[in-house]
């Protein structure tokens, strides 16, 4: 039996969610909700995630797993939020241990702050598989971007996180802490080789040149079209376009608060003395 496959997207951050269910037993994953916030004001709220509370309650799902492709960088999650409205384990891949390990680091987080996921329900492992009524989800580690990227496969469908963009976008960057291009085009080439009909559903659209939105192709069209890695491209070809490339961008504008949240499963920071909860910016001189 095929997944119903629901996406919503935050335009905010051109985030995508799925929620993915089994029509015959109504068990269903949410994967990559999002919460949203302003840097501006600090104020954070949860429109999108709303939307995805009405249509699990309207088709009367039951929320099983909270999936998280890996920590984003631009976006923050909404699996708590998901969580105490719908229930369901929140999980990531075991690699989120050296993501939290690093920004402990970066941030210099509290002492106390674990780095050994256990801020999580459940840390996926490669080849890991999650019962979801009927269907199966196939855990695949696809690190590159992050340390702790996974691919969520189901059937002839492929959650990829932000390993694969659509073919006009190509791939993610890879300078982040824990970024490796040649990682990332090992993993590309594992999702390659699930097989053509597979369809690929990116967790991010930026709708280049004002294209219309679009979230989902087949690993035959990335393979005929994507713009960084394709069926022609090399190993070598790919790593001097990605790091050429990563060499031009921006700090994403939500880096900062969406790292600081998102290893913590979602859960924003402890409460200071005063009662107020407070994001760290690192300044650099």
């Amino acid at each position: 039996m095929d997944p119903t496959i629901k996406a919503f997207f935050h335009a905010n951050s051109s985030t995508l969610t799925y929620v993915l269910s089994d029509p015959g037993s109504g068990e269903a994953a949410v994967i990559d909700p999002v919460m949203n916030f302003d840097a501006s004001s600090g104020q954070v709220s949860w429109p999108n995630a709303e939307q995805i509370i009405e249509y699990v309650k309207s088709q009367r799902l039951e929320v099983k797993w909270i999936l998280e492709t890996h920590a984003h960088a631009d976006h923050i999650s909404g699996a708590q939020y998901i969580k105490q409205h719908l229930g369901g384990e929140i999980a990531i891949g075991r690699g989120i241990c050296q993501v939290q390990k690093t920004f402990k680091n970066v941030f210099n987080l509290e002492a106390d702050f674990a780095v050994d996921g256990s801020q999580f329900d459940h840390l996926l492992d490669d080849g890991e598989t999650l019962a979801l009524g009927s269907l199966t989800i196939e855990v695949l580690n696809t690190p590159g971007h992050t340390n702790d990227s996974v691919t969520y496969v189901v059937g002839k469908n492929a959650f990829v996180g932000d390993t694969l963009f659509m073919p006009d976008s190509g791939t993610a960057r890879c300078d982040f802490p824990g970024g490796d291009a040649e990682l990332l085009y090992d993993s590309v080439q594992r999702i390659y080789a699930l097989g053509d009909d597979v369809t690929i559903w990116v967790c991010h659209d930026y709708q280049p040149n004002d294209r219309a939105l679009n979230y989902k192709a087949t690993v035959a069209e990335h393979k005929a079209a994507n713009i960084h890695v394709n069926q022609n491209t090399g190993k070598n070809a790919f790593v001097e376009v990605r790091q050429t490339r990563d060499a031009t961008l921006a700090v994403p504008k939500l880096l900062y608060p969406s790292v600081q949240v998102n290893i913590r499963a979602g859960h924003l920071p402890k409460p200071e003395a005063n009662g107020s909860t407070y994001i760290k910016l690192p300044i650099k001189l």
